[in-house]
C-alpha cells in the first residue's frame, strides 16, 4: 500500500465540527473555492491523512481524519469546476493543539496555519504531521 500523504483541513465548529464528522461517520468536504485549495483535494488519495482543525472559533487542531474517495466535482456547485472529496473520522486529538502553540513551536515555522493561513485544505508534511499527533498526545489506531 502507498504511503500516505497528509493534509489540513479546516472548518469552523459551528459550520461543520469534528464531533459531527464523528457522529455522521463520513461526510463530503465541499464548500472549497480556492483555486489552490481546490488542486489540494484534487491530488488527495483514498487512504491519506488529515489533521481536522477548527477555524475561527477553538482555532485548534481537534482530529484526525481519513481520505475515503479521490476528488469527484463539488455536489454544491454542480456544473462548475469545484471538487470534493469524502472523509471519515479516525481518532480525535485528546490534547487540542492551539494556534498560539503552534505558532510558538519552531519546529512547525513552516506549516501551512502559518505560511498559508488562509488557505482552508494544505499539504503538511510527514514530521509536520507526526509532531502535531505527539503535541496532541494522540497516536494512531493500528
Amino acid at each position: 500500500m502507498a504511503t500516505p500523504q497528509y493534509w489540513l483541513i479546516k472548518s469552523e465548529p459551528s459550520v461543520y465540527a469534528y464531533a459531527q464528522l464523528e457522529k455522521d461517520q463520513k461526510t463530503e468536504w465541499t464548500g472549497i473555492r480556492s483555486f489552490e485549495a481546490r488542486n489540494n483535494l484534487r491530488a488527495m488519495k483514498p487512504g491519506d491523512l488529515c489533521l481536522f482543525y477548527h477555524s475561527n472559533e477553538g482555532k485548534a487542531v481537534v482530529g484526525v481524519a481519513k481520505v475515503l474517495t479521490l476528488a469527484t466535482e463539488d455536489s454544491t456547485a454542480p456544473g462548475e469546476d469545484w471538487a470534493s472529496v469524502k472523509v471519515a473520522p479516525v481518532i480525535p486529538v485528546k490534547a487540542p493543539v492551539e494556534l498560539s502553540t503552534v505558532k510558538a513551536t519552531t519546529a512547525l515555522k513552516e506549516f501551512p496555519l502559518i505560511t498559508r493561513s488562509r488557505l482552508s485544505v494544505a499539504p503538511v508534511t510527514a514530521e509536520h504531521f507526526k509532531l502535531i499527533l505527539k503535541m496532541g498526545k494522540t497516536s494512531l489506531p493500528k
